[in-house]
């Protein structure tokens, strides 16, 4: 399932270094944070492997 938006990969990206403990999990916020909890690592790596060009910065919800 590939990002729909360059922040939609951004978090996931975030989540994913979290999950590894690259990161702390303290550091997360917003869509970050849920996603890390939700999501196993190999649906984060997808989201965040997609390639940005082309990408909206944010989609709206509706």
């Amino acid at each position: 399932m590939p990002a729909k938006s360059a922040a939609q990969q951004k978090a996931a990206g975030a989540a994913l270094a979290a999950k590894r403990g690259e990161i702390k999990k303290s550091k997360l916020k917003g869509a970050s944070k849920s996603m890390e909890t939700s999501m196993s690592e190999r649906e984060l790596d997808e989201l965040a492997s997609t390639k940005r060009k082309g990408k909206p910065e944010h989609v709206s919800k509706s």
